[in-house]
C-alpha cells in the first residue's frame, strides 16, 4: 500500500511481528529493496519493502471513530486505531458504514440507557459516537423515508458479543417503533421473551462459550404506516441435530435437558428424572454442572416466557414430557438377540427407560422396541420385516431422538411465529441476523495445511469435529455453514463495492476502471447445477451402491483442474476448498449419511399413533403417495433453499453490517490480543471490504482537511486563492502527483499516494526544521556574544566604583569625626540646662494636678447627686402609675368578662329557638349600648387618672426645681472663693512657699458637703417612696389593662355571634318577602299544604349548596314555612337566573380581561363570583366543571406562548386564592379574618363601632380580599384540578422553549470551520460571520419568553423555574454533545463555545435575579467541560488539580471521555499525561459494577419543581387589594356584589 519510494531513512512504518502481528518502528536503512526498522520494543528488524507499511506521525493516541478518516487505510492502521480506541474504553467504531465492535467483557449499562436512545434518535450517521443505536436509528430512518426495507446482519465469533449487540437493535426498534398491541402482550416483549425459550432449546455449551447458539436466527421486525410495529416472525437455520446424541468434553447438551433435571421434585417425579449424570446423552462429558448458573431457576424463567409467549400449560407439559422421553431414549441399551443379526434391550434398566419413553410418548411399548430393533422393507410382493444388529439399533434410537428434538423446536419455532403474528398490510419491515461469522482452530495433527482457516457459524464454534486416530475432521455441517458464509460475504461485497460506487457517482468523479473481485467461482464450485459439489452429492445419496469413497473420486474427477478446489496429498476421500478466508480440508466419511433426511417409516407410524395430542401433531400421517415421494430428501439442497430464501429477503433489503470482535480468548476485560482481533478482522470480512476500498481510491479527504495538512508544499500557490477546488488542484498540479480524482467535496487518492505527499512534506518540513535551526544557532551565538560582552562591561564598572567608594568612605569618615565631636559638646550642655528646666516644672506640675484632682472631685460629687435624684423620682412616678392603671383595668376587665359570660349564656339559649331570634336581636343592641356606654365610663374613669398622675408629677418636678436651684447658688459661691484664691496665688512671689491645705476654707466647705448629703438623703426617701407607689399604680394598671383586652376580645366575638345572627334574620326576611309575594300572586292553598314541612331546591346551580330537608320548628313564622311550597315557576325562574349567571362569568373570563395592579382580572373575578356564590361550601355544583372546560378549550394550541402565559398567571393567581381561602371540612383552621359587609342596621353599626374602637391600634392586613371558608369536595377536587392545569400550562411553555432552542443547540456546540486567514481569506471572512448567529437566536428566544412572562405577570417563581430548567436542558444537551461527539472536544471549539457562554451570562444579569435567579449555575458541567478545553499545557496538571480545583463538578467517566477525545486545532498542544489517564482508568475499573456511576451522559429533567406552597408564598394578599373585577360584569345588576 506504501509505495517504496515514499520509505526513506527517518520514516515511521508497521513492520510485521510474530508476537503482535505489527510493530511500529523507524527506518534506519534502505538498502534497495529491503528495509532495516529499529521497532519501538527496541529490536532491529529487516524486512522487504513489499511487507512494510508506512505510519501517519500525525494519528490521535485516541484514533478515530471512522477508519475511513485514517491516512493509511491498512492491516496495521485499522489495528492500532482499534486498539487505541478499547484502551479508552470506545468499544465501537464506524469502517464507513460498518460498525465493528469490540467486546469489553463487561458491562457498560450507561451506553444502552433510554438517554442515549434520545441522543441517537434522529441524529445523523457519524454525527455522534460509533453505536448500534446509530446503525438501528438509520436503518429505521431509511425505511421510513424511503420505504425501502432494511436488513441488520450482525457477525463474529462466539463470545465476541452478537447477541447483546442483537438485543440492543430490538431495544432501540421497540422505542423507535412503539409497541403494537397483540392479545394484551406487546409485539417487542414476545420477540424478546423468544430469546429465553430458544436459548433454552437451542443453546448449549461448548468450548468457547457456555450460552452458544447452535442455530441461526433472523428476526423479521415489521412496521405499519406509521413507523409502528405491527409484527414480527423469528427464523431458525440448520438447528445441530446430533448434539441431542453426541457431545464431547467439556462441552454440555441443550439446556432444556439440564433444566428439566433440576424441575421441583413433583415434575422430576413425574416424569421420572433424577440427577442429570445418569442418562447417557448428558454424561458423555464431565461438564454437568456450569458455575454461577442455577438450572432451578432458569427453568421457572422458561415457564415464565412460554406463558408470555403464549404456550398453554397443557402443551408445556407435554413440550417437557417429551424432553423427559428423549433422556429416557438414550438410557436404552441394546444386546444381541436370539438371532444372530437381531438386538433386544440389554437389561431390565434399559426396559425401564424403554417403557418409561413409551409412556412419556403414550405410545406402545412393544411398538417403540420394535421400531429400535426392526426394519421393514416394502416390496411389491410383500413386507419384509428385517432385524437390526445393536450398533444399528443404536443408530436408530439415536435417528428417533435426533428427529424428536428437531421436530420439537420446529414446533416450538412455529408456535412463537403465530403468538406474535405478522402484519399482511405491512409494507416494510427491518430484519436482524443473529447467525454468521467465522473462527479459526488450531489442531495438533489436522488434515488443514498450516494456517488454514476452518470457518463455521460464530455459535458453531468446535461443531461436529470427529476424532478419529488424532485426526480433526470438517464435515458436512461445517461445509453447509461454509457455503452460508461465502454467501453471505458475496452479499456484503458487493454492499461495499456499490458504497464504493454511489460514493464515486456521488462526488462525480471516474470509477469505471475500478476492477472487482468476488467469490462467484467458489459458489459455483459448490452449489451450481449440475456439476457442483451439492449436486454430486445428491446423486451419489440416491445410488443405493455409492459410497463416501466413490464420491469422493467423483469430485477429483469432475474438479481435478479447478483453481478453488484441491486434493490432499495424504487423504483418498477427502477434499479441500480455498475459500475466501483460506483453505479448508473436508472429510467426506459422513457427507452421505448427514445429507439424507428423511423419517424412519417405523417411526413416523409409531409417533403419529401416539395418544397424546402434541406428540402425533408432530408427526403428521402422510398419504401413501406424498411419502413415497419423500423417501429422500436432501439436507444439502433444503439448506441451500433456505439459503437463497435467505438471500433474497437480504437483496430486497438495504444491508446494515456490524462485525463483533472478541479481544481476547480469556473473555476478560482490559485484554487485547492483536494475532487474534485482526484473525477476526480478516475473517469477518472487514479487511476485505478494506481491500475493496483500496482497489479504488482509499484515501479521501475534505478540501479543508487536504489543504491544512499539504498546504506548506505549494504557499505561492494558496496565498491568494479564494476557492478550495482549485486551491487543491493547484497543489496537485505543482507536487506532479498523477491518478488521483477531485470530486465535490473530497480529494481522492490511490493507494501510496497519500505516503508520497507525507514524504513530500516531511521533506519541507525537514528543510524548515533545518533553517530554524540555523537560524536558532545564530541567534544563541550572537546572544552569547552580547552576555560575555555586558559581563566584561560589568566588571570594569564595578572595579571603578570599588575605588570611587573607597575614597568616598574616607571621606566620610573625617566628615564624621568632626561631626561626632560637635554633638556630643551640644549634648552635654544641652544636657545640663534639661535637668534645671525638668526640675522647675515638674514642682509646678505636682501643685497644678493636686489642685485639678480636687476640682474634678468635686464636680464628680455633684453630678452624680443629681442623676440619683433624677432617677429616684422618675421611677416612683413611673411606678405609682404603672400599679394605679394596671389595678383600674383588672377590675374593669374582671367585670366586664362577668358580665360578658352572663350575657354570652342568655345569647346561647335565646339562639337555639328559631322564634325568638328577633327578640334576641333587639336585647343584644340594647345590651351593646350599655356596654358601650360602660367602655366610654371606663374610659372616662382612666383620663381622670391620668390627670391625677399629671399633677403628682408637676408636685416632684417643682421639688426638683428647687433643689437644683440650691445647687447652682452653692455652684456659684464655690467658684468665687475659687476666683479670690488664684487672685491671692498670684501677688504671693513664686519662691515664696504657699500653704497646701486652707483649713477655714475646708471647714466651710465641709460644712456645706454636710448639708447638701442631708439634702440627698431626704431626696432619695423622697425617690423610693415614689418609686413604689409607681410600681403599685403600674402592676394596678397592667392588670387592669389585661382584663379590658380579654373583655374587648370577648365583645368581638359577641359582635361576630350578632353578625351571624343578623344575616340568618335577613335572610329570612328575604326569604319572607319572596313568599309573601309568591303568596300574593298564587291562590290560597290548603291548610295542609301550610302547614307542610317544606324542602328546599336541591339542584341550584351557580353555586348555591343541595340544602337536605329542614325539620322547621312549630313557632316558626308562617312565611318561611311555606316557602318550601311556593310556585314550582318561581323556583324555575330563580334556577335560570343563577345560569344565566353563571354563563355571564364564564364568557366574560373566556375573554382577556387583561391585567389591573399586576394581577389577572379574570381571576379575581372568578374567585369573588365564587366567594358570593358560596360555591365552596356547595355539596354539588356545576361551575367548576364549567371553569375546568373553559381552561381546557383555552390552552388547546400549545404553540401560543402568549396565550399560555395568560392563562399560566389566571390559573397560578386562582390557585394562591383558593390556596389561602379553602379549609377542609371540619378542620382546626386559623380564626377567620372575615369583614363582613357595611352594616346597615342599628345593631351592625354598633357592632362596627365596636371593632372600630379596638382594633385601631392594630396592624391592618387586605382582608377584604381573601377569607377563609369551609369547601366541601367539589372544591377541593377543583383545586386539584386547577393545581394539575396549572403544571401542565407551565410544562407546555417550557418543553415548547426547548422545543424552540434545541435546533440552535445543535448549532452552537460545534465551531464553524473556517480556512487559515494566510490561504483563504476571503472564505474566512465569509464563513466568520455566523459564529454566533445561533447564540444570539438562542438570546432572542430567551428575551422573547422573558417579555411574555412578564407582559402577562406571571409569578416570577414560575419564571425562574422555567429558565432554571432551559438553562439546565441547555446544559445537559451541549455538553451530551460534547461528549458524544470528538471534533466538538478541540481547542478552538472550546473558545467557541466559552464565548456563547458568555453572552448567557451577560443576558442572565440582564434578566435580573428575579426571574434569572440560579438559571447560570445550572451550566456548571458545560461550563467546567469548556473551560477545561481551552487550557494550555494541559500536561502538566496533575489529576488531583483537574478534580479539585478546575473540574470539580464532572465525574471521572466525563473527564476521562474528554481527556481521551481532546484534540487541538488552533497550537497542537497535547492533552493530559499518560499518568492522569491511568489513574482515572483505575478509579473507573473500580466503579465498573456501578451503573450511575458508569453513565457519563446528564439526564434532562422534566418534573414540575415546583409546589402550590412555593406560588401561595410568592404572591401576596395586599398585592390582590387594588384589583378591579371585570367592567363587564359590573354592568350586569346580577353582579352588583362586585362593586362592593
Amino acid at each position: 500500500m506504501a509505495a517504496q519510494a515514499s520509505i526513506a531513512v527517518g520514516s515511521q512504518v508497521w513492520v510485521e511481528d510474530p508476537d503482535v502481528a505489527w510493530i511500529d518502528g523507524e527506518v534506519i536503512k534502505v538498502n534497495g529493496d529491503t528495509i532495516t526498522v529499529k521497532c519501538s520494543n527496541g529490536k532491529t528488524v529487516t524486512a522487504k519493502a513489499s511487507n512494510v507499511h508506512a505510519k501517519d506521525p500525525e494519528e490521535s493516541p485516541c484514533g478515530v471513530d471512522d477508519m475511513t478518516k485514517l491516512a493509511y487505510l491498512h492491516e496495521p492502521g485499522v489495528l492500532q486505531n482499534l486498539k487505541s480506541r478499547y484502551d479508552m474504553n470506545e468499544i465501537y467504531t464506524y469502517t464507513g458504514n460498518i460498525l465493528i465492535a469490540v467486546n469489553p467483557f463487561r458491562r457498560l449499562p450507561h451506553l444502552y440507557d433510554t438517554q442515549m436512545m434520545q441522543q441517537y434518535k434522529g441524529a445523523d450517521f457519524g454525527e455522534l459516537s460509533p453505536h448500534p443505536f446509530a446503525v438501528a436509528d438509520v436503518a429505521y430512518r431509511v425505511m421510513m423515508n424511503e420505504g425501502i426495507s432494511q436488513s441488520i446482519l450482525v457477525s463474529g465469533e462466539s463470545g465476541a458479543g452478537k447477541t447483546e449487540s442483537t438485543k440492543m437493535i430490538m431495544r432501540y426498534l421497540a422505542y423507535m417503533g412503539g409497541k403494537a398491541q397483540s392479545e394484551g402482550r406487546t409485539v417487542e416483549k414476545q420477540v424478546l421473551q423468544s430469546n429465553p425459550v430458544l436459548e433454552a432449546f437451542g443453546n448449549a455449551k461448548t468450548v468457547r462459550n457456555n450460552n452458544s447458539s447452535r442455530f441461526g436466527k433472523f428476526v423479521e421486525i415489521q412496521f405499519d404506516q406509521r413507523g409502528r410495529i405491527s409484527g414480527a416472525a423469528v427464523r431458525t437455520y440448520l438447528l445441530e441435530r446430533s448434539r441431542v446424541c453426541q457431545i464431547s468434553d467439556p462441552e454440555r447438551n441443550y439446556h432444556c435437558f439440564y433444566m428439566l433435571c433440576a424441575a421441583p421434585p413433583e415434575e422430576r417425579e413425574r416424569y421420572k428424572l433424577g440427577d442429570p449424570g445418569t442418562f447417557h446423552y448428558l454424561n458423555q462429558s464431565n461438564c454437568i454442572k456450569l458455575e454461577g448458573l442455577d438450572e432451578a431457576k432458569e427453568y421457572l424463567e422458561t415457564r415464565k416466557a412460554m406463558d408470555i409467549i403464549g404456550i398453554s400449560s397443557e402443551e408445556q407439559e407435554a413440550i417437557f414430557r417429551v424432553v423427559a422421553a428423549i433422556l429416557h431414549l438414550g438410557n436404552v441399551e441394546f444386546a444381541e438377540g436370539d438371532d444372530g443379526d437381531s438386538s433386544k434391550p440389554k437389561d431390565e434398566k434399559s426396559m425401564f427407560h424403554l417403557r418409561t419413553a413409551a409412556e412419556l410418548f403414550m405410545c406402545d411399548e412393544k411398538a417403540l422396541e420394535d421400531s429400535l430393533c426392526k426394519r421393514i422393507i416394502v416390496t411389491r410382493d410383500e413386507n419384509i420385516v428385517k432385524t437390526l444388529d445393536p450398533e444399528s439399533a443404536k443408530g436408530s434410537r439415536d435417528a428417533l431422538a435426533k428427529t424428536v428434538y428437531s421436530r420439537l423446536f420446529d414446533w416450538l419455532v412455529n408456535k412463537i411465529n403465530n403468538s406474535i403474528g405478522q402484519d399482511p398490510n405491512s409494507k416494510c419491515l427491518i430484519g436482524v441476523l443473529d447467525i454468521y461469522g467465522f473462527e479459526s482452530f488450531k489442531t495438533n495433527r489436522c488434515l488443514l495445511r498450516p494456517g488454514c482457516l476452518s470457518l463455521a457459524i460464530s455459535r458453531y464454534e468446535v461443531l461436529n469435529l470427529h476424532s478419529q486416530q488424532g485426526f480433526v475432521y470438517l464435515i458436512f455441517e461445517q461445509f453447509c455453514i461454509n457455503l452460508t458464509n461465502e454467501k453471505l460475504q458475496q452479499h456484503f461485497n458487493q454492499h461495499v463495492f456499490k458504497m464504493e460506487q454511489e460514493e464515486y457517482t456521488k462526488e462525480e468523479i471516474n470509477w469505471s476502471y475500478i476492477e472487482f473481485i468476488d467469490n462467484q467461482d467458489v459458489l459455483d464450485l459448490i452449489e451450481k447445477k449440475p456439476g457442483g459439489i451439492i449436486a454430486l452429492l445428491d446423486e451419489a445419496c440416491m445410488l443405493p451402491r455409492s459410497t463416501h469413497e466413490t464420491f469422493a473420486q467423483k469430485l477429483y474427477q469432475t474438479f481435478k483442474n479447478h483453481k478453488r478446489f484441491a486434493k490432499p496429498k495424504l487423504s483418498r476421500s477427502d477434499f479441500t476448498i480455498c475459500h475466501y478466508a483460506g483453505d479448508v480440508t473436508y472429510q467426506t466419511e459422513l457427507f452421505l449419511d448427514k445429507n439424507k433426511d428423511y423419517v424412519v417409516a417405523e417411526h413416523q407410524a409409531l409417533l403419529s399413533a401416539s395418544k397424546c395430542a402434541f406428540v402425533s401433531g408432530l408427526f403428521p400421517l402422510l398419504s401413501e403417495d406424498s411419502s413415497k415421494s419423500s423417501k429422500f430428501s436432501s439436507i444439502g439442497s433444503r439448506f441451500k433453499q433456505q439459503l437463497q430464501s435467505l438471500l433474497e429477503t437480504l437483496s430486497a433489503t438495504e444491508p446494515h453490517y456490524i462485525r463483533c470482535v472478541k479481544p481476547n480468548n480469556l473473555l476478560k476485560p482490559a485484554i487485547f490480543e492483536n494475532q487474534n482481533v485482526l484473525q477476526q478482522l480478516r475473517c469477518g470480512g472487514v479487511m476485505e471490504a478494506i481491500r475493496i476500498s483500496c482497489a479504488g481510491y482509499p484515501t479521501r479527504r475534505t478540501f479543508y482537511e487536504f489543504i491544512d495538512r499539504f498546504g506548506i508544499l505549494a504557499p505561492d500557490v494558496l496565498s491568494g486563492s479564494s476557492d478550495e477546488v482549485s486551491a487543491v488542484r493547484k497543489l496537485l498540479e505543482k507536487v506532479d502527483l498523477q491518478g488521483y480524482q477531485i470530486g465535490k467535496t473530497k480529494v481522492f487518492l490511490r493507494a501510496g499516494q497519500m505516503a508520497e505527499l507525507d514524504a513530500r512534506r516531511n521533506e519541507v518540513l525537514g528543510r524548515s526544521a533545518s533553517l530554524i535551526q540555523r537560524k536558532v544557532r545564530s541567534f544563541l551565538a550572537q546572544k552569547s556574544f552580547i552576555a560575555l560582552r555586558r559581563s566584561a562591561l560589568q566588571i570594569q564598572t564595578v572595579c571603578r566604583g570599588e575605588l570611587a567608594r573607597r575614597i568616598y568612605q574616607n571621606l566620610r569618615r573625617e566628615a564624621a569625626s568632626l561631626k561626632i565631636q560637635t554633638c556630643y559638646r551640644m549634648y552635654t550642655a544641652r544636657k545640663a540646662y534639661n535637668e534645671l528646666s525638668t526640675s522647675a516644672v515638674t514642682i509646678q506640675s505636682a501643685l497644678r494636678g493636686m489642685s485639678a484632682r480636687k476640682e474634678l472631685h468635686f464636680r464628680r460629687q455633684t453630678r452624680a447627686a443629681i442623676i440619683i435624684q433624677s432617677r429616684c423620682r422618675q421611677f416612683l412616678a413611673r411606678l405609682h402609675y404603672s400599679r394605679t392603671k394596671k389595678a383600674a383595668i383588672t377590675t374593669q376587665c374582671a367585670w366586664r368578662g362577668k358580665v360578658a359570660r352572663k350575657e354570652l349564656r342568655k345569647l346561647k339559649m335565646a339562639a337555639r329557638e328559631t322564634g325568638a331570634l328577633q327578640a334576641a336581636k333587639n336585647k343584644l343592641e340594647k345590651q351593646v349600648e350599655e356596654l358601650t356606654w360602660r367602655l366610654q365610663l371606663e374610659k372616662r374613669m382612666r383620663a381622670d387618672l391620668e390627670e391625677a398622675k399629671s399633677q403628682e408629677n408637676a408636685k416632684l418636678q417643682a421639688a426638683l426645681q428647687e433643689v437644683q436651684q440650691q445647687y447652682k447658688e452653692t455652684k456659684e459661691m464655690l467658684v468665687q472663693e475659687r476666683e479670690a484664691a488664684k487672685k491671692a496665688a498670684e501677688v504671693a512671689p513664686v519662691i515664696k512657699e504657699v500653704p497646701v491645705i486652707d483649713t477655714e476654707l475646708m471647714n466651710k466647705l465641709r460644712d456645706e458637703n454636710d448639708k447638701l448629703k442631708t439634702l440627698v438623703s431626704s431626696l432619695e426617701k423622697k425617690i423610693d417612696d415614689t418609686e413604689k407607689k409607681y410600681e403599685e399604680t403600674s402592676k394596678i394598671s397592667e392588670e387592669r389593662l389585661k382584663q379590658a383586652m380579654e373583655a374587648e376580645s370577648k365583645i368581638v366575638d359577641l359582635n361576630m355571634a350578632m353578625l351571624r345572627l343578623q344575616e340568618k334574620i335577613s335572610t329570612m326576611e328575604s326569604d319572607e318577602k319572596v313568599q309573601r309575594q309568591a303568596l300574593l300572586s298564587t291562590p290560597v292553598k290548603s291548610m295542609s299544604e301550610h302547614l307542610s314541612i317544606p324542602i328546599a331546591p336541591k339542584n341550584l346551580e351557580n353555586g348555591y349548596h343541595e340544602v337536605e330537608e329542614q325539620k322547621e320548628p312549630q313557632s316558626a313564622p308562617p312565611a318561611i314555612k311555606e316557602y318550601g311550597n311556593g310556585d314550582p315557576k318561581l323556583k324555575k325562574s330563580c334556577v335560570d337566573r343563577q345560569l344565566e349567571n353563571v354563563d355571564a362569568l364564564i364568557d366574560c373570563v373566556g375573554k382577556n380581561l387583561g391585567y389591573c395592579a399586576g394581577k389577572p382580572v379574570a381571576a379575581f373575578t372568578t374567585y369573588k363570583c365564587l366567594l358570593h356564590w358560596k360555591s365552596f361550601e356547595a355539596e354539588r355544583t356545576s361551575v367548576f366543571d364549567r371553569l375546568i372546560q373553559l381552561i381546557g378549550s383555552a390552552i388547546e394550541n400549545e404553540e401560543d406562548n402568549d396565550n399560555l402565559a395568560y392563562w399560566l398567571s389566571n390559573t397560578s393567581s386562582l390557585l394562591f386564592l383558593l390556596q389561602r381561602s379553602l379549609k377542609a371540612a371540619g378542620a382546626h383552621g386559623t380564626v377567620s379574618r372575615k369583614k363582613p359587609p357595611q352594616p346597615t342596621s342599628l345593631f351592625g353599626r354598633m357592632a362596627q363601632g365596636l371593632r372600630s374602637g379596638s382594633f385601631a391600634n392594630m396592624h391592618v392586613e387586605a382582608t377584604d380580599v381573601v377569607r377563609q371558608v369551609e369547601a366541601k369536595y367539589p372544591a377541593l377536587l377543583f383545586k386539584q384540578q386547577l393545581t394539575a392545569y396549572v403544571e401542565k400550562i407551565y410544562g407546555i411553555v417550557r418543553d415548547n422553549i426547548k422545543k424552540e432552542l434545541s435546533s440552535y443547540i445543535s448549532s452552537c456546540i460545534q465551531a464553524p470551520r473556517t480556512m487559515k486567514a494566510s490561504m483563504l481569506r476571503v472564505s474566512g471572512r465569509l464563513s466568520g460571520q455566523p459564529q454566533s448567529n445561533h447564540w444570539q437566536k438562542i438570546i432572542e428566544s430567551l428575551d422573547n419568553l422573558l417579555r411574555t412572562l412578564q407582559d402577562n405577570h406571571v409569578p416570577p417563581v414560575l419564571a425562574q423555574k422555567i429558565f432554571t430548567q432551559v438553562f439546565s436542558y441547555i446544559n445537559v444537551q451541549l455538553f451530551n454533545s460534547l461528549l458524544l461527539r470528538r471534533e466538538c472536544c478541540s481547542f478552538s471549539n472550546g473558545e467557541y463555545v466559552k464565548a456563547g457562554l458568555a453572552e448567557l451570562e451577560l443576558w442572565c444579569a440582564k434578566a435580573t435575579t428575579e426571574y434569572a435567579a440560579a438559571s447560570w449555575d445550572e451550566l456548571k458541567h458545560i461550563r467546567q467541560a469548556v473551560g477545561f478545553l481551552v487550557i494550555f499545557q494541559k500536561f502538566r496538571i496533575s489529576y488531583d488539580e483537574i478534580v479539585n480545583d478546575l473540574c470539580p463538578i464532572l465525574s471521572v467517566q466525563q473527564l476521562y471521555r474528554i481527556c481521551t477525545q481532546y484534540w487541538d486545532d488552533k497550537y497542537n498542544t497535547q492533552s493530559v499525561s499518560s499518568d492522569v489517564l491511568s489513574n482515572m482508568r483505575v478509579l473507573m475499573t473500580e466503579d465498573s459494577n456501578n451503573a450511575e456511576s458508569n453513565s457519563f451522559l446528564l439526564d434532562d429533567n422534566s418534573s414540575i419543581p415546583f409546589s402550590v406552597d412555593d406560588i401561595t408564598s410568592s404572591i401576596q394578599e395586599k398585592d390582590f387589594s387594588d384589583v378591579k373585577p371585570a367592567e363587564e360584569l359590573l354592568e350586569n345588576p346580577a353582579f352588583q356584589f362586585l362593586q362592593d
